[in-house]
């Protein structure tokens, strides 16, 4: 019934029932995850007025807690979590943590069956679910500044550049206008480029 998907892996339809109304998926090497999709497959759906509270385990020193990411239901069968913070906050719980040598950690999704009534009522984790233009800007964001450090890399001063009539040249202002540009545009319109 349930399908979990973390970026750069292949599809997990291995869950397993723990009690008559939950489901518990593993993630091996959970270390350098970020994003996780839940979703329904489709076979089959809820039962009328029921839907699935989704929960994220990341081990810590003081043992296993559960942080609440989010719902899916028959009219919102998928949903992408951003988990870095959950993951931040178990780490940084250990007094040790930069003393101690790299150990890979399994992560754990939890899905509890219940009543849409008593899903509303619930409040996700602060700063897990993710919308589409959440994670679009960010990306776009972080592949700006990229690309900005990168061409900036390659600055030299007039004196240091060494005369060749075949390369074509750009000045560093000509890039950081456009950079400039882009973010100012992204902040207002996130699909500006559409246009």
């Amino acid at each position: 019934m349930f399908g979990l998907l973390v970026a750069g892996r292949l599809v997990q339809t291995d869950v397993t029932q723990v009690s008559e109304n939950q489901f518990l998926f593993n993630i091996p090497d959970a270390d350098d995850i970020n994003h996780l999709v839940i979703f329904l497959t489709g076979q089959i759906p809820f039962p009328d007025g029921l839907g699935a509270a989704v929960y994220f385990s990341f081990p810590n020193p003081q043992g296993q807690s559960w942080s609440l990411l989010g719902h899916i239901t028959n009219t919102k069968p998928s949903a992408i979590f951003k988990i870095t913070n959950i993951k931040k906050g178990s780490i940084n719980e250990n007094p040790f943590a930069a003393t101690m040598p790299h150990v890979s950690h399994m992560a754990q999704v939890g899905i509890s069956v219940e009543p849409l009534t008593q899903l509303a009522q619930q409040t996700p984790e602060a700063g897990t679910n993710v919308s589409k233009v959440d994670s679009f800007v960010e990306f776009s964001q972080k592949m700006l500044e990229n690309f900005f450090n990168y061409a900036t890399s390659f600055a030299v001063t007039q004196s240091q550049m060494t005369a060749n009539p075949s390369e074509a040249y750009v000045t560093l202002n000509v890039v950081q206008n456009w950079f400039q540009n882009f973010q100012r545009r992204l902040q207002q319109n996130p699909y500006f480029w559409r246009g």
